[in-house]
């Protein structure tokens, strides 16, 4: 089963870029990294831009509407996801509790859908 783990944060509660707290968490990112794709789990997953970056778009009778931002203004923002295939929510759980932001923000653990059942 493949779950989408969406990794939230509070910008003012994550390490400052640059500083030895930040690299210590991006090593172990680097370390999980590994070991889900050492654990053979790893689909995919990618860190986002922040979140001023964020176009967000509306169809309202008929017209699009653009927006700049997120859809939802939230203290916590998306940061991040990892796509991972393994046998049970437990499993996907305890790759979830590895994630460093796990400390100082959220993981949510989502199953994909899977439209084609024959895969």
């Amino acid at each position: 089963m493949q779950y989408m783990l969406l990794i939230y944060s509070s910008p003012d509660l994550e390490p400052v870029y640059g500083t030895p707290e930040f690299q210590a968490m991006m090593a172990e990112f680097s370390t999980f990294n590994d070991k889900a794709k050492q654990d053979g789990v790893l689909v995919g997953g990618e860190g986002l831009q922040g979140v001023e970056t964020a176009t967000s778009i509306r169809l309202r009778n008929g017209k699009v509407e653009t927006m700049d931002g997120p859809f939802a203004e939230t203290k916590e923002h998306l940061g991040g996801y990892y796509i991972l295939d393994v046998s049970d929510l437990d499993s996907a759980l305890q790759y979830a509790a590895m994630i460093p932001v796990a400390r100082f923000g959220t993981i949510e653990i989502r199953p994909l859908m899977n439209y084609n059942p024959a895969n």
